[in-house]
């Protein structure tokens, strides 16, 4: 890392971590924090860490950026020491640090017929409805982590804590179990057992409710305000990625585009685009006129598994510099001399482990 990188990197330190953290890559920027990965000097020593921050928060969404932050606070304090879910390490006025679990998201791991993971997910659930907190955002995929076969909860932001016995509490538990195994329908539909699917046929009355009515306002005022929230993708993913691939297929030396994004310190979200091409990188951009990638990466071959799909996951990783997340999803040695090609000539070296 070169010493004027270094000197950003310290100066970007928040104020409350000062000597103790060490920034390493973004993972999430929105409205609410940004969410980078580090390390973190403990009294025993330095640990591989997350942090969430607000010092980047606009004033206007700082009121509920608090509330959030205070959400996972308590509910981390709680959910930590039972094993399924990330150690709070740390929590001032404007930083949270918890602890880095070596895994990755369900949507990224995709667990096709792995029914010991979700068996591992429901013990996880139990187990953090048993000390009264209910988690109410496990719906999405990226709150589900897969790491060594075995589950583990994040993003505890919606979370409350509850008296066990309290009738909304029962309701919130279920609707967290009804998420479950709507994940474990999609990836493991034969360890469905017919309580469970009965489960996934009777939606509660708060959810009926909300698809009615709340549902459809919250569509309406979000896409007024440009606003999505996929993992964490953004508009930019959903809006401006498919016209660059459609424009970069149109080139005649292209024979295919996967386009990804990734969190950037000064975008938010940034677009990655690795295109299977015989034209050189410059002719692409040139191509492309006024609409471009933040990245584009000419590669001889993109991975795909057998079905001859390309594997986003594997880019998503790539773009945002989680090396070392990748080598437990590569499948053949063929893939990973591909994919190999694509790490070591990858453009995205702003966010980095290197230090």
């Amino acid at each position: 890392m070169t010493g004027a990188v270094l000197e950003a990197r310290m100066n970007d330190v928040p104020e409350e971590l000062r000597g103790r953290w060490h920034s390493g890559v973004v993972l999430k920027r929105d409205l609410f924090s940004t969410i980078e990965r580090g390390r973190f000097r403990t009294e025993t020593g330095e640990v591989e860490a997350v942090v969430r921050r607000l010092d980047g928060v606009p004033w206007w969404s700082r009121p509920l950026a608090r509330a959030l932050f205070r959400h996972e606070r308590r509910a981390l304090a709680v959910a930590g020491p039972l094993g399924i879910a990330p150690t709070l390490l740390f929590a001032g006025k404007d930083v949270l640090v918890r602890g880095w679990i070596d895994g990755v998201p369900l949507h990224i791991a995709k667990p096709h017929g792995d029914a010991a993971y979700f068996r591992s997910a429901k013990r996880a659930l139990r187990a953090l409805h048993r000390a009264g907190i209910a988690h109410n955002d496990l719906a999405k995929e990226q709150n589900w982590l897969y790491a060594n076969g075995r589950a583990f909860l994040m993003d505890f932001q919606l979370a409350a804590c509850f008296h066990r016995g309290k009738a909304l509490f029962r309701l919130a538990r279920y609707e967290d179990l009804r998420h479950l195994l709507k994940h474990k329908r999609r990836y493991a539909p034969n360890a469905l057992t017919a309580a469970e699917r009965r489960v996934l046929a009777r939606k509660s009355f708060v959810t009926r409710a909300w698809m009615a009515t709340g549902k459809k306002v919250y569509y309406a005022i979000t896409r007024g305000l440009n606003f999505t929230d996929r993992e964490g993708r953004g508009v930019r993913f959903v809006q401006e990625a498919p016209a660059i691939a459609a424009r970069l297929r149109t080139h005649p030396q292209v024979r295919d585009v996967a386009i990804v994004p990734y969190p950037d310190r000064r975008a938010g979200t940034g677009l990655y685009a690795f295109v299977e091409a015989s034209a050189s990188e410059a002719e692409l951009k040139d191509f492309l006129g006024q609409a471009k990638p933040e990245h584009l990466q000419v590669v001889d071959a993109l991975p795909r598994n057998a079905q001859g799909d390309v594997r986003s996951e594997i880019l998503e990783l790539v773009a945002m510099n989680q090396l070392d997340l990748i080598d437990p999803l590569v499948k053949t040695d063929a893939e990973r001399a591909i994919v190999g090609r694509i790490v070591s000539e990858r453009r995205n070296l702003r966010d980095r482990f290197a230090f």
